[in-house]
């Protein structure tokens, strides 16, 4: 029973038995173990309560937003599953008590001018002609070029590349799937220069990383990300989204979108075309695809035509 144990000792648990399933559970074990320790430090014993959960989902947010705190209450409602089964006492409140827990921002859709300033200003890191600068402008490009998220291009290791095959191999993505991305003979090209200057510091093996930190080792989030709004705030750019700055990952919003709206401007099938995109830029579900076609004002337009010609097909009784 729950009364005979801590919170934290059931977050640890039921942590370990999903982890040992293969699920990473990053954020999520983070926020699970800060509500545990949140309840133990309140003297809360017993079954999990609507109480001790709205009093951390409310009182510990440190953005006072009904959309943050429906976020906090989506983490929690695996572990409240869980507990159930140790204890049917177990409440929790409704799932939308506080409204949707996600919301969809407009991204930032780099123009093409902003995407070789951003090459170019990381090629002039320091130290001049080094393995620093070739590593964060290749980088960017390869994400500029293939759609990849961060995480991905940041654990690619040398045997995941295929440049006489021009392919990438992305193993254990986000959703624990790995898949193939074909590239473009300039992403071969820039490869295989940046290879050159990667040789010189350090044996290639099949499981070296690709893109090699100051220690060795993998580039840390952290890392690109600090150099990244190193380089942002030098080159001095305006978000044109939703979001308070442009990110990095807006890279891949842009891949995304400048190849729906080139299947359109060259009269493509885009119904055809997206399961292909989907799998091709690693999406769990083809609806977060589709998703880019009101992503952006362009796209919008192609949306709304689309919802047109359907209007029009279905017969005189449709009205818009």
């Amino acid at each position: 029973m729950i009364n005979a144990r801590t919170m934290l000792s059931l977050a640890e648990d039921y942590l370990s038995e999903r982890r040992a399933l293969g699920f990473k559970l990053r954020m999520e074990g983070h926020y699970i173990t800060a509500f545990a320790l949140f309840a133990d430090q309140h003297g809360h014993r017993g079954p999990l309560t609507n109480g001790v959960v709205l009093n951390w989902v409310q009182g510990q947010a440190k953005k006072a937003t009904p959309l943050s705190w429906a976020r906090r209450l989506e983490v929690l409602r695996p572990f409240a599953r869980y507990l159930t089964r140790v204890d049917p006492d177990t409440e929790f409140p409704e799932t939308a008590i506080f409204g949707r827990a996600h919301r969809r921002l407009t991204p930032h859709i780099y123009s093409e001018q902003e995407i070789c300033d951003l090459v170019a200003a990381a090629s002039r890191l320091t130290p001049k002609g080094g393995l620093r600068p070739a590593t964060y402008a290749t980088i960017f490009g390869l994400i500029a070029a293939t759609g990849l998220r961060r995480s991905e291009a940041l654990q690619l290791r040398y045997g995941d590349i295929n440049l006489d095959s021009a392919v990438l191999t992305i193993r254990n993505t986000k959703f624990r799937k790995s898949r193939h991305v074909p590239m473009h003979a300039t992403v071969v090209a820039a490869l295989r220069r940046y290879l050159e200057v990667r040789a010189r510091h350090g044996a290639l093996s099949k499981d070296s990383p690709l893109f090699l930190s100051s220690e060795g080792g993998f580039i840390a989030e952290r890392r690109i990300n600090k150099i990244f709004q190193k380089l942002r705030t030098k080159l001095g750019w305006a978000p044109r989204g939703g979001h308070r700055e442009v990110r990095i990952h807006d890279l891949r919003h842009t891949f995304i979108c400048r190849r729906v709206q080139l299947w359109h401007e060259h009269g493509a099938d885009i119904d055809n075309r997206m399961a292909a995109l989907s799998t091709y830029v690693g999406h769990a579900k083809i609806s977060d695809t589709y998703w880019y076609l009101t992503a952006v004002p362009e796209l919008m337009a192609v949306s709304g035509r689309r919802f047109e010609l359907f209007a029009a097909n279905v017969g005189g009784d449709y009205r818009v």
